[in-house]
């Protein structure tokens, strides 16, 4: 059993090409879990700072995307996208010399584990993709694009309250409203560097991290899928999840009951939840 300081966060920094750094730390002895993050959001935000996994004898390994939280910008203004993100996260893996190890990625964190895992699925003990919503190359239309390029104008201009607002969460049922205005404000204030975020946001929408579902027909590794209904997460559809479970070989699919507060947002049910099924994959 892991001891309390084994457990307490160790800080690293790793630069995968010159001019960039990317923070991050590790907490724990066992097998390792990498935690990805969702766009706009930091690593913070996949466990939502539960650390129930700890206590199960994993170490948790997270970090903050480039431009997001306080890792720096690209330097390359249009390196934001897949690519340079699973790029990254090799370089992680490699820098903290991990050999085999699980992965949990949030929406674009999900999308950027299936690329990272299509490549490298000799390096993985499972998958756990939450709340995904990528569906392929270019399936957002110009509605969804324009959107997201909204979402960038408020960031570019500090403009915390105008982002919050563009979200939607206003068309949220009322129960939600401002659970969810709280949690996207709390969520932007942690990067250091908004601009960056905003041209994450404006690339990442707009790249490829693989071509279209088909490709997940390929993984052979033990997956895990965690949806949300749609009311209270309109942004990461259910029927994507689902869509998801059902080309994955193997795969289960866990959401929580209708009325409920999501899976995703809840980080201690969520940890148990991938403990469990970690344990059932003998991950």
């Amino acid at each position: 059993m892991s001891t309390g300081g084994e457990r307490d966060p160790k800080p690293f920094e790793v630069e995968p090409v010159r001019g960039l750094s990317l923070s991050g730390e590790s907490a724990g002895e066992g097998p390792p879990l990498l935690l990805l993050h969702g766009l706009t959001a930091t690593r913070r935000n996949v466990l939502q700072g539960s650390r129930h996994l700890l206590s199960r004898d994993r170490r948790l390994v997270s970090y903050d995307a480039r431009g997001h939280g306080e890792s720096s910008p690209s330097p390359d203004p249009t390196a934001y996208g897949y690519a340079d993100l699973a790029a990254d996260l090799r370089a992680v893996v490699d820098r903290l010399e991990l050999g085999s190890f699980a992965i949990a990625g949030s929406s674009m964190g999900a999308a950027t584990a299936v690329r990272f895992a299509l490549a490298h699925q000799d390096r993985l003990t499972a998958l756990v993709l939450i709340t995904p919503a990528y569906l392929g190359a270019g399936t957002l239309d110009s509605d969804a694009l324009a959107h997201w390029d909204r979402l960038a104008e408020a960031l570019d201009a500090g403009d915390v309250d105008g982002f919050v607002d563009v979200t939607g969460v206003d068309r949220l049922p009322e129960r939600w409203r401002e659970p969810a205005r709280l949690a996207t404000r709390q969520r932007i204030e942690r990067h250091r560097d908004l601009h960056a975020v905003a041209t994450a946001v404006r690339v990442v929408p707009r790249s490829e991290a693989f071509r279209d579902l088909s490709a997940l027909e390929a993984l052979r590794v033990p997956t895990l899928v965690v949806g949300s209904q749609d009311g209270p997460d309109p942004g990461h559809p259910l029927a994507v999840a689902e869509r998801y479970a059902e080309r994955i070989d193997g795969a289960e699919l866990i959401v929580e009951p209708e009325g409920d507060t999501p899976l995703a947002w809840q980080g201690a049910r969520l940890s148990r939840a991938i403990g469990d099924f970690l344990e059932r994959a003998q991950a």
